[in-house]
Formats: C-alpha cells, structure tokens, sequence
C-alpha cells in the first residue's frame, strides 16, 4: 500500500508548497522558502474572512494553495492551469483537505475564460500575467468576468516612478523615454532560464494596463500586488467603441477550439 509520502513524490515536482493535515509539507526545500504561504499572508487580510455565497477564480491555480485557502473561507472555487500536472497535484490535495466539493479544477488557458458564462465575486490573477504572450487580451478577458475584486500580481522592474501622461505630438516621442512611462520589456528568449516569461512591466504600466482594462485600482496589500474592482465611471473601451477589435480576437480563439 502506497504512503503519503510515496504519492507526494510520484507527484513531484512540487511548485506550491502545501501544508496537509497530518503535518507533512509538499516542497519543504522551495527555493523561494514556504512558498505561498509567506504570498498568502499579504494578501489574506484584503480578502473577507467569511466567503459563503462567494465564487472565486484562480487562475495558474498550479497546485491549488490559493484555491483551498479561498474554499476554507466558504468560496466555491474554480481553479483554472493551462499543466495537467499540477492540477493532478490539486486534485490530490482537495482530497487530503477534503475539500473535492468546494473546488473545481479545470485544464484551461486563461483566455478560455471567454467563452464561460458568468461572473465571479473574487478572481485572483496572480504569477500569469508575464507568462502570456498575449497579456492585454488576457487582462481583458479576466477583466469582464470579475463582478467584485481582483487579486494581481506580476513581475515587474525596478522603481514606482509614474509619469503624467497626455496626448502627444508625433514628434514629441522622447517623453516615451521619461523613468514612469508606461513600459513592457520584451523577452525574446529566456528570463531566469524560463522561456514563458514573455515581458516584465514597469510599476506604471501595470496601473495602465488595469485602468485600461476597467479596474480601479483600491489598494496595494503587498509588493508587486494590486487589488482591484470594476470601474463603472471608466470601462474599458473594449467594451465600448473598441468592442469589435475584442470581439475578433475571442472568436478567433473560440474557431480554433
């Protein structure tokens, strides 16, 4: 008969440590330390305590750390990994929390999200977003589905600078050099030897990017985290006059299903 500690290793690797109940730890020896848990405790307090009737999405949910610690507050969660390995990890894991009915896990990409119905109260979009080769189509797709908050976290450059922004000549492009502009490096090969770390936004241009998506941006619970809510007095204008670009580029995700 197989042990706990056989099906964690047959699991393996791990990226997200978790903690089970009988005390044994799935990556005790995480690079980053105890990894999410240190990521959990800032932003825990921005979260309710109490999120019966609440449903909540985790996106790169990997081996599902947010996603039971969002069910343990009462959320019915979806927890959405574009790797089957590690959502075989949280399928596990909801079995040894028993918390298989509270949690969904699906094998999806983050722009799938288009074609489901709905809303959610709470969507934590969290380590994705400089993976994506393709991030303002994602950021407004995941944009439309959240009803309440958002949790968002990406990497980002050095510096908090934010320069003003307004409408410029054609020939007036130095101010794009100014230290706050809005900024995307772009990583055409490898970061940290990872070759889906596709761009590194500066502090602006993550706020940019939110606003632009139609998120209001409430609070900063921890480094490189924003929280966020709809904004009714700014939408996005794909929801308005650029709405056809949007439209085009989901359906043309939905024909290739």
């Amino acid at each position: 008969m197989r042990s706990i500690d056989d099906e964690i290793r047959e699991l393996s690797p791990w990226f997200h440590n978790l903690h089970l109940p009988d005390g044994r730890e799935t990556a005790p020896d995480h690079f980053l330390g105890d990894f999410p848990s240190f990521k959990w405790r800032e932003i825990a307090p921005s979260i309710p305590d109490d999120l019966s009737g609440w449903s909540a999405l985790d996106i790169g949910c990997n081996a599902g750390f947010y996603s039971f610690e969002l069910a343990r507050r009462g959320a019915r969660v979806l927890g959405i990994d574009c790797d089957s390995h590690y959502l075989d990890q949280a399928r596990w894991a909801a079995g040894q929390y028993g918390l298989e009915g509270l949690v969904d896990f699906r094998q999806m990409q983050v722009y799938d999200l288009a074609r489901l119905t709905g809303k959610f109260d709470l969507v934590l979009f969290m380590g994705v977003f400089y993976h994506l080769r393709y991030p303002m189509l994602a950021l407004d797709i995941v944009a439309q589905k959240t009803a309440g908050m958002m949790l968002f976290q990406t990497v980002t450059m050095p510096g908090r600078e934010v320069a003003g922004q307004s409408d410029f000549w054609i020939n007036e492009r130095d101010a794009l050099l100014e230290k706050g502009w809005p900024k995307l490096a772009f990583i055409e090969e490898r970061f940290a030897g990872d070759p889906t770390n596709w761009w590194i936004a500066n502090h602006a241009a993550v706020e940019a990017m939110l606003r632009s998506a139609g998120m209001r941006i409430t609070g900063h619970p921890g480094d490189e985290i924003y929280l966020c809510e709809p904004d009714p007095e700014k939408p996005s204008c794909m929801t308005t006059w650029n709405r056809s670009e949007y439209l085009s580029a989901v359906q043309a995700q939905k024909d290739d299903l």
